[in-house]
């Protein structure tokens, strides 16, 4: 299982993973600055940060499926 993974992180970071690199890594900077700005705008209101890190990462996390649907392997 290692194995499958580090060939697949070999592959990505060569650029021979996705058909459409630049899509991809659009997508997932729009979903890390809408993680960002979730947490710092709940951070600033005040609210416990422990619940502004689980109330950012469990909507980044069901963001992201939506995000990456159209993302495309070679």
């Amino acid at each position: 299982m290692l194995e499958v993974g580090w060939f697949s992180t070999k592959l990505l970071l060569k650029g021979k993973l996705l058909r459409n690199p630049g899509y991809f890594y659009r997508q997932l900077a729009i979903g890390i600055i809408l993680g960002l700005l979730l947490l710092v705008g709940m951070g600033e209101t005040g609210i416990n940060p422990l619940f502004a890190i689980i109330v950012s990462s469990l909507a980044l996390g069901i963001a992201m499926p939506f995000l990456l649907k159209d993302v495309k392997m070679q």
